[in-house]
């Protein structure tokens, strides 16, 4: 029996993976969508004490999963917050609830998988862009930003 051929597997050095810096928080964009060939993207946030991260949305076709590498991370999951610890998890499908914030005064790092792989690192660019600018937007110009990243706060 011959072995299929070989897909080509790929490795980032951690100095090769690209960081950004949103406030007080570093992302780091361990796999892109385009990396993966859009199957899901793989991201580590790092996060300040008291990070405000994201406020509850959901996303019309991206699923996504929140893994507590440290610290205790609030985590929206559709009807309350609760707190994660290091080795919690939490998966929202699709039209899914979410958020998740950082409010324990101390560091706190998760992952987060999101599928399909869609390009959310354009999105997080320009959150740090908006962030660092103090852009101020109104209501309908912040809704039709967050629409164009499949983005839906509640």
């Amino acid at each position: 029996m011959s072995l299929p051929a070989d897909p080509g597997s790929t490795f980032l050095a951690a100095d090769d993976i690209p960081t950004l810096r949103i406030g007080a928080t570093t992302a780091r964009f361990v796999a892109t969508g385009s990396l993966t060939g859009g199957r899901f993207g793989f991201f580590r946030w790092d996060m300040a004490r008291s990070s405000p991260g994201a406020a509850p949305h959901y996303h019309r076709v991206i699923s996504e999963s929140f893994y507590v590498l440290s610290g205790a991370v609030e985590l929206h999951d559709g009807s309350a917050w609760v707190t994660g610890r290091a080795g919690d998890f939490l998966y929202v499908p699709e039209l899914g609830v979410h958020g998740f914030r950082n409010v324990s005064g101390e560091p706190a790092s998760i992952l987060i998988v999101f599928a399909p792989g869609e390009a959310r690192e354009a999105y997080f660019r320009e959150v740090a862009e908006r962030v660092a600018a103090r852009v101020d937007a109104g209501p309908e110009e912040r809704a039709a930003f967050l629409a164009r990243h499949d983005t839906y706060e509640v």
